[in-house]
């Protein structure tokens, strides 16, 4: 059973997602938050497997809860919603931590699924995707990522030289598949590789290392 909160300011959004969800025999609705600081506390009291956060609340917005509620090491993942697929945003979630986004008019199949995929640790957005819309916003990496010269991140230091070069390839959007095509490797040695990459750097999932490798410059904006 996979449980979900739902977080949103619109009460006729949170009915709809209720009905939706509650139709599914895998899925319970485990609470509503009206804006992002009921979303933090609630995430608290019931760790639920997915949030379903709306990004405009009142007070704290859904970037903000996102980011305070991946700080608390809970193991809830989060799904924001946007208006478009590439836009500020969704950027702003996946680097607050989230582990993908949707577009707010979706197919409720697409919800479903998306919800289902982030509940067992899977990416909703395709790294590709993920790659364009850091490209497209890469001028808001944090201060001083782009300095290197006090030496190598910390977060490389663990990685093999076969892993440092996996976290690249996953950073310039290649699925499981394309890496084991071109770095001529076994899809189960390149998995292997894939889950002690994240592992490692503490990445909790695809998405996130894409970002890593951003920030530790691996890989540079298009």
């Amino acid at each position: 059973m996979t449980t979900v909160l739902i977080a949103d300011d619109q009460p006729l959004q949170r009915f709809g997602f209720r009905m939706l969800l509650e139709s599914q025999d895998d899925m319970t609705v485990l609470g509503e938050a009206v804006n992002g600081v009921e979303a933090v506390r609630l995430t608290a009291r019931h760790h639920p497997d997915v949030v379903l956060m709306d990004v405009r609340m009142p007070g704290l917005d859904g970037i903000e809860a996102t980011r305070r509620i991946i700080a608390s090491g809970d193991r809830t993942r989060v799904l924001i919603l946007t208006t478009f697929d590439l836009d500020e945003y969704a950027y702003a979630g996946l680097r607050a931590g989230a582990s993908g986004f949707l577009v707010k008019d979706a197919q409720p199949e697409e919800l479903l699924a998306g919800i289902r995929a982030v509940s067992t640790g899977d990416a909703v957005v395709a790294p590709s995707l993920t790659r364009r819309l850091l490209d497209a916003y890469a001028h808001h990496l944090p201060m001083g990522a782009e300095d290197t010269s006090e030496g190598e991140d910390p977060r490389l230091a663990p990685l093999t030289e076969r892993e440092r070069e996996i976290l690249t390839v996953i950073g310039m959007g290649w699925t499981n598949t394309e890496i084991a095509e071109r770095l001529h490797l076994a899809e189960s040695t390149v998995k292997t590789h894939v889950g002690r990459v994240l592992a490692k750097t503490g990445a909790r999932d695809r998405i996130q290392a894409v970002i890593l490798a951003y920030d530790t410059r691996l890989v540079e904006p298009s």
